[in-house]
C-alpha cells in the first residue's frame, strides 16, 4: 500500500472507538466509499442501533477493550480466518484533567493503558502481518497535548507523547516494508469527548484557587469552551490521506497530518519554544562534544565506529 502503488481495491479497516466521534465518522466514511469495516468498541451492547447500522451495510462489529493485555488476539483471530487487515486506525482514547501532582498512580496507569498500551498492543499484533504482505497502514490518533504541554493535561499529554514517539519510530522502521504509518494531530473538535474529560480524584488544593491551572481544570471538566473543529471534515482529510485522494493525493507517505486551527497554534508554540531554546543555549548545545571528535550530523545520529 505504498504511495507508488496505492491500490484502488476496497480495503479492510479495523477501527477502534467506533461508538462515537472520529471512530464512528471514519467507520461511516469508509463504508460509504465501499470499503470493508471491522468496527470495534469496548461494549457493543451499549450502542445496538450503531451495531445494526454498520452490520446491515456489510460491516462487522467486534468487542475490543484495548485495556485488556490480550486485546491483540482480536487481530490474530481475524488474520487466522483469512481477514487481512489493510488499515488499523487507533482512534479510541480517554482524557483526564488535574495538576500533575494530583494524580494517583492508578489513574495514570488507566490513562496510559487506554491511550498508549492499547494502541501498542494492536500495532504489535497487526504490523507483522502487514510487513510480511509488504502492504498496510497504521493510523494513530494523537492530540496537540502530546506535542506541546497543556495546563492540567499532563497525564493525558504524556500518554499521547509516548504514542507519538512510538508512531514516528514505526513510520521509519516500516519504510523498507512498504507499510505506511500516519500520526494524526488533532485540535479540539465537536465530539462527545469534549464533555468527557475526567477530573483527578484528589480534590484541587486550595493553593490553586484563582490560578490558570484551576481555570483549565474547570473548563475542561465541564466542556464549557468554544470548539471550532468539525470532526467530519477532519475525518474526510484523514480518509483522503489513507486512500491517496483529495488532499491526500501525492502525500501518502507523510508521517503526520495536523488538523484544527488550535492545532496550528500549538505547532507555532512548539516552534517558538524550540527556536528560543537554541537562541539561548545553541552555542553550548554545539560545544559539548569530546575534544577532537568528528561525528557526522544528519538524520541518523548514530555513526558506526570504523575498525
Amino acid at each position: 500500500m505504498a504511495s507508488e502503488s496505492s491500490p484502488k481495491r476496497p480495503l479492510t479497516w479495523l477501527i477502534t472507538g467506533c461508538s462515537s466521534g472520529f471512530g464512528l465518522a471514519l467507520t461511516r466514511m469508509a463504508q460509504a466509499n465501499g470499503h470493508n469495516v471491522l468496527a470495534t468498541s469496548r461494549n457493543p451492547a451499549r450502542t445496538p442501533e450503531l451495531v445494526s447500522e454498520i452490520t446491515a451495510k456489510g460491516g462487522e462489529w467486534i468487542r475490543l477493550d484495548q485495556d485488556e493485555p490480550d486485546c491483540g488476539q482480536v487481530i490474530e483471530d481475524l488474520e487466522a480466518r483469512g481477514v487481512a487487515i489493510d488499515v488499523l486506525a487507533n482512534v479510541a482514547a480517554t482524557s483526564m484533567t488535574g495538576p500533575v501532582e494530583s494524580f494517583d498512580e492508578s489513574e495514570v496507569r488507566r490513562v496510559m493503558e487506554t491511550n498508549f498500551f492499547g494502541p501498542y498492543r494492536l500495532m504489535r499484533a497487526a504490523v507483522p502481518h502487514m510487513r510480511k504482505r509488504r502492504s498496510g497502514m497504521v493510523v494513530n490518533f494523537s492530540s496537540g497535548a502530546g506535542m506541546e504541554a497543556n495546563l492540567s493535561l499532563g497525564v493525558y499529554g504524556a500518554s499521547k507523547a509516548a504514542l507519538d514517539d512510538l508512531t514516528k519510530v514505526l513510520h521509519k522502521e516500516m519504510k523498507d516494508f512498504k507499510v505506511r504509518v500516519l500520526l494524526v494531530y488533532l485540535g479540539s473538535f465537536n465530539t462527545p469527548m469534549v464533555g468527557k474529560t475526567e477530573v483527578a480524584a484528589k480534590p484541587l488544593d486550595p493553593d490553586y484557587e484563582g490560578t490558570t491551572t484551576a481555570q483549565y481544570v474547570d473548563v475542561l471538566s465541564t466542556g464549557n469552551f468554544v470548539v471550532n473543529g468539525d470532526h467530519v471534515k477532519a475525518t474526510q482529510a484523514i480518509y483522503d490521506v489513507v486512500v491517496g485522494e483529495g488532499v491526500g493525493k501525492g502525500h501518502e507517505d507523510e508521517i503526520m497530518i495536523p488538523l484544527g486551527v488550535d492545532m496550528a497554534a500549538r505547532i507555532g508554540q512548539t516552534r517558538e519554544r524550540l527556536d528560543h531554546a537554541m537562541e539561548v543555549f545553541g552555542d553550548i548545545c554545539n560545544n559539548v562534544d569530546i575534544d577532537g571528535a568528528s561525528v557526522g550530523v544528519g538524520q541518523n545520529t548514530f555513526v558506526k565506529k570504523s575498525n
